[in-house]
């Protein structure tokens, strides 16, 4: 007679863990966040007597972005492509800049006082300058989001090149190790997590410079989109813009991160620890 095959029950500790690692997630937590805002906005709305065209409830905004989702996917590639190319060219300067200002002072002296006095100056009022500069077209769109994204790249990246443990630079030059050797392979890994998290500061920045440009000089795009339709009274269809703009800055933003983790996975390794 054969035996019978005895079957190993599962493990019900596999099960919690998933739950619990999926409930401590920051997807999740964020999906759930969102998700209570939207009921209490809907809860409130349909409450309180609330014009539509003041506050839009969450369902008509969703009926919008499905009814017009064609037209305004059209819009946000314009914007779209506003916030790579700008975040482009914000990491073309800010890094090269980050590093002469971290190895040659007189660099430093010079740029620094200018670069903090482009922040301080409201983007607002640049932005119309742009505009004679540069002329009409997605040129100014660029310049607006790669001048707002450009700071924190610049600081992140220079702070974190010189939080560097002198015993390190003379541990490299002890086995013989050049300036350009100590850079690459020191300097520049302990940098990383900050150079990343700038990165993803500016991803952020970068969409608000690309809505400001489309604010001031816009024929399209999604900041475009918005103050048109405010101006017609068409809140709905503002609001459906808002929204769109802000899945499109989560998801860069989320990108980055991946990028992070890529490329970084030693440090997010550490972080699970604490």
């Amino acid at each position: 007679m054969s035996r019978p095959v005895q079957t190993v029950p599962p493990d019900p500790e596999i099960p919690i863990s998933l739950v619990r690692r999926l409930a401590s997630s920051s997807l999740f937590l964020g999906f759930v966040s969102i998700a209570s805002v939207a009921l209490l906005w809907q809860f409130a709305v349909s409450i309180f007597p609330i014009p539509s065209y003041l506050l839009p409830s969450p369902t008509e905004i969703g009926s919008s972005m499905v009814s017009q989702f064609a037209f305004q996917w059209k819009h946000a590639l314009v914007t779209l492509r506003e916030i790579l190319i700008g975040f482009g060219i914000a990491v073309a300067i800010g890094i090269p800049m980050a590093v002469a200002i971290t190895f040659v002072p007189v660099v430093q002296k010079l740029f620094y006082p200018i670069l903090v006095a482009t922040q301080a100056v409201p983007k607002v009022a640049v932005a119309p300058l742009f505009l004679v500069w540069f002329g009409f077209g997605e040129t100014p769109k660029f310049a607006m989001a790669a001048l707002i994204a450009v700071f924190p790249i610049i600081i992140d990246t220079a702070v974190g090149l010189r939080a560097i443990d002198p015993d390190m630079i003379r541990l490299a030059k002890s086995m013989r190790a050049g300036s350009l050797k100590t850079f690459w392979k020191v300097r520049l890994p302990i940098a990383l997590p900050n150079i990343f998290a700038g990165l993803k500061m500016a991803m952020t920045f970068a969409v608000i410079g690309a809505v400001v440009g489309e604010f001031v000089a816009g024929t399209s795009g999604l900041g475009y989109l918005i103050q048109s339709a405010t101006g017609n009274m068409q809140t709905t269809v503002a609001f459906a813009s808002i929204v769109l703009l802000s899945l499109i800055g989560i998801a860069l933003f989320y990108i980055v991160e991946a990028f992070e983790r890529i490329f970084l996975p030693w440090h997010h390794s550490m972080e699970r620890l604490y």
